[in-house]
């Protein structure tokens, strides 16, 4: 499924059921910095990774039409006709973007981007589906990414999906995911039809688990907030939506104890971190104040927030730097949501907009925290 109009739209036409190295050198040295690992190449120029961005395999979309998906999708469900009809008008153009290489290169050199983690677009989690058919679309969906990594391993690297509806077979897919295809890690949604990840009856702490053996990144999109009537106008539901549906599933994570269980988990929180990343000091303040915050994590909830990495989508130069500050420059990535017209398209030009940001560090978003999340080897 690409943007879709309406979940029950029957319009055959829509064939629902068939600035590089000046950036890096921008800013002066102001202070100290630890000293990190920075992804270079072996003639020591610095590499640019790009740790989220989209691809939306075609095979899987032609497969899978018949399940009329935008049906469960909340990014269809709550939008108005214009939002609708604007996202089926934006394909049009990115369509070849989102489903090809060939654009999708020109575009990464004309932004500066060495290497792309390649996700799969939001559209294709399946979690809705019955358990077997969803691991099967997920291998099908990995395999795709896998192969795109194959055919252009010097640009590409891949973040594959996993049947979170199914504890058990997205352990086992994850396995094959990164021991068989060579994938780094998966993206998975903020919840699973509608269950926050901590729900009890997903049982999704063995794949948490497992996540953190394996030492791989989790990269966390939201694909719109649930239950949100409020926000069908003006695209709220992914202006508002999908920042409040990361908060959510990162409070809860943290309030219900997985970051306190998994401390080596590395989730890598899309859109700057959603609101939770600039407004925490009030679920510490409420750990302190109230006993109901209290009943599973024995810190404050920041300490266990200080453990997530953020990308650098924050479309503002003073946010990006508060998120630096408080995080640090060694917990943020780069990111542009390529090829979403809620993407960052210049995102070298964003961090050299930062003011007093030493180079090193600058250095450790454009590529080396990636790098050291991805165990990429230049």
């Amino acid at each position: 499924m690409f943007y879709t109009c309406s979940p029950d739209c029957t319009d055959p036409l829509h064939q629902h059921g068939a600035r590089r190295s000046a950036h890096l050198k921008a800013a002066p040295v102001a202070r100290a910095t630890a000293t990190k690992t920075i992804a270079r190449s072996r003639s020591g120029k610095t590499k640019v990774v790009d740790l989220h961005c989209h691809y939306l395999n075609p095979e899987v979309n032609a497969k899978t039409a018949h399940l009329n998906a935008a049906q469960y999708d909340p990014t269809v469900i709550f939008a108005d006709d214009l939002t609708r009809e604007t996202n089926v008008k934006q394909m049009k153009t990115r369509a070849v973007k989102l489903t090809g290489v060939d654009q999708r290169l020109k575009d990464m050199d004309r932004m500066g981007v060495d290497v792309q983690a390649v996700c799969p677009a939001p559209y294709h989690f399946f979690y809705f589906t019955e358990a077997d058919y969803g691991a099967e679309l997920a291998r099908q969906v990995n395999e795709g990414i896998a192969k795109i990594v194959a055919d252009t391993p010097d640009r590409f690297v891949g973040l594959g999906s996993v049947p979170l509806q199914n504890a058990e077979l997205a352990v086992r897919e994850l396995d094959y995911a990164v021991k068989n295809l060579g994938l780094r890690g998966v993206e998975i949604c903020t919840n699973v039809n509608g269950k926050n990840l901590t729900d009890p009856e997903l049982g999704l702490e063995k794949f948490f688990a497992r996540c953190e053996e394996l030492g791989i990144v989790i990269f966390m999109h939201p694909l719109g907030y649930t239950q949100a009537d409020r926000l069908t106008h003006h695209y709220f539901n992914n202006v508002i939506g999908n920042p409040l549906e990361s908060t959510v599933a990162v409070s809860h994570l943290i309030f219900d104890g997985v970051m306190a269980r998994h401390p080596k988990l590395k989730i890598v929180v899309a859109h700057g971190g959603g609101f939770v990343a600039h407004y925490w000091a009030r679920m510490d303040h409420a750990w302190r104040a109230r006993p109901d915050c209290r009943t599973v994590i024995k810190r404050p909830p920041s300490k266990y927030l200080e453990k997530f990495y953020f990308d650098s989508i924050t479309f503002d130069p003073l946010m990006l730097k508060h998120l630096i500050d408080r995080f640090g420059a060694d917990h943020v990535v780069l990111g542009t949501d390529y090829p979403y017209d809620m993407g960052e398209e210049d995102p070298l030009g964003l961090i050299a907009q930062v003011k007093r940001l030493p180079k090193a560090d600058r250095e450790l978003i454009a590529g080396g925290n990636a790098a050291k999340l991805l165990k990429l080897k230049f």
